[in-house]
């Protein structure tokens, strides 16, 4: 039978009910005729809560040590594997559960925000083979030296295309608490617009710039193994005719005629500045430290770079090694602002400084390219923002 990778995230199995819904809906799947393959989240917000514990455990002292804590929150996809895997037992369908190691997801040897190297889907094929419904422990997997590492926040979506690619899957499905990509947040751009398909050209670059609805590396896989990705609302019907719903694949026949596809915003980000002398020093530390710079630039006699605090759980022990590079200055309380489509122009640069000047919003630092153009903000104006950007780019 054809493969279906499904994944669901925190929000959908937050609950023992929810957990249920979602037993129905796998359960479902496999009867109209497909091996199911399903890669959980941790339940709601125990990953929040676990990373609380280990803060505590730590008295604060010292920031935990990267590989317990993947050591401590990849117990909470276990948790969530096992409990569906039960339910699916109860509904009279044949389940079973795997870690990350188990399943064959090998990666690199960073902890927190490892990447995936090779997927070995030996023994998930032998369980579908059997008829069995595959339940994986997403967000997780084993390093080639056989330590347990955690692919970085939303890294279920990573997870679950990787497994999709491995099995040769017809799609993989990713469910969550909104039914599709939006050119908005919709808790923050009331306005914001449904976009029934999406490049994942352009999907990256929006998961890039702090997009929410999926994880970067998901899509950088779904692209280099051309896998359709289907994000839906788990609460929605899914006998419903034409389920509303956001395809991202490869080509689509709106990637070609819309240039603004959307607006983002991507919270907690830190800055550092320097002179050029600097430059070398900084990258040297950030590669010693494992932490990752984001739009590093130069420009005269000058060095900037973007720190998105989200996977760094030790911002504090790592901005203390990057206090030792001379003359770098570190700053923190900032927010990226990104348009999202393609071909701008020197028109559309201006538009947009134009646009956020006009809202009294102080622009600390502009970025353009192809498909991005993208502004460092105080956080406290992130929201508004967005707003106005949404309203002239995507409503006007």
């Amino acid at each position: 039978m054809p493969v279906i990778v499904q994944k669901y995230g925190g929000s959908s199995v937050a609950t023992i009910e929810k957990i249920g819904q979602v037993a129905d809906r796998v359960v479902a799947a496999k009867k109209s005729g497909y091996d199911v393959c399903v890669v959980v989240s941790a339940m709601g917000k125990t990953t929040d809560e676990l990373l609380a514990l280990a803060k505590k455990a730590s008295n604060s002292a010292a920031e935990p040590p990267r590989r317990e804590l993947d050591m401590l929150l990849t117990t909470g996809e276990r948790v969530s594997m096992a409990l569906l895997s039960i339910a699916i037992h109860s509904r009279g369908e044949s389940a079973i559960s795997f870690t990350g190691s188990q399943s064959g997801i090998i990666t690199n040897d960073r902890h927190f925000d490892a990447r995936i190297i090779e997927v070995r889907p030996h023994r998930v094929e032998d369980e579908l083979s059997r008829g069995r419904i595959v339940i994986i422990a997403g967000y997780q997997g084993m390093s080639y030296r056989r330590e347990i590492t955690t692919l970085g926040r939303g890294g279920s979506d990573t997870t679950a295309v990787a497994m999709a690619a491995a099995l040769g899957a017809e799609r993989c499905e990713i469910y969550s608490d909104v039914d599709g990509v939006y050119t908005g947040d919709p808790r923050v751009v009331e306005a914001a617009q449904h976009l029934p398909e999406l490049g994942l050209a352009t999907l990256q670059e929006m998961a890039e710039a702090g997009a929410k609805v999926l994880n970067a590396q998901a899509v950088e896989w779904a692209r280099k193994e051309k896998i359709a990705i289907y994000a839906r609302k788990t609460s929605d019907d899914p006998n419903a005719p034409r389920p509303k719903e956001t395809i991202a694949r490869e080509e689509t026949t709106t990637a070609a005629t819309a240039s603004v596809r959307g607006i983002v915003g991507q919270d907690r980000v830190a800055r550092i500045t320097g002179p050029r002398s600097a430059l070398s020093a900084l990258v040297g530390t950030s590669a010693r430290i494992d932490l990752a710079l984001y739009d590093l630039a130069t420009a005269g006699q000058e060095i900037s770079a973007l720190v998105p605090l989200l996977n760094v759980p030790d911002w504090e022990a790592k901005k203390g090694d990057l206090a030792s590079v001379p003359y770098l200055t570190i700053s923190e309380g900032h927010a990226l602002v990104s348009v999202i489509g393609q071909g701008f122009t020197a028109g559309d640069n201006g538009r947009f400084l134009s646009t956020l000047e006009k809202a009294k919003i102080e622009l600390l630092s502009f970025t353009s390219g192809p498909l991005r153009m993208s502004a460092l903000v105080d956080r406290e104006a992130l929201s508004e923002a967005q707003r106005v950007l949404h309203a002239d780019f995507v409503v006007a």
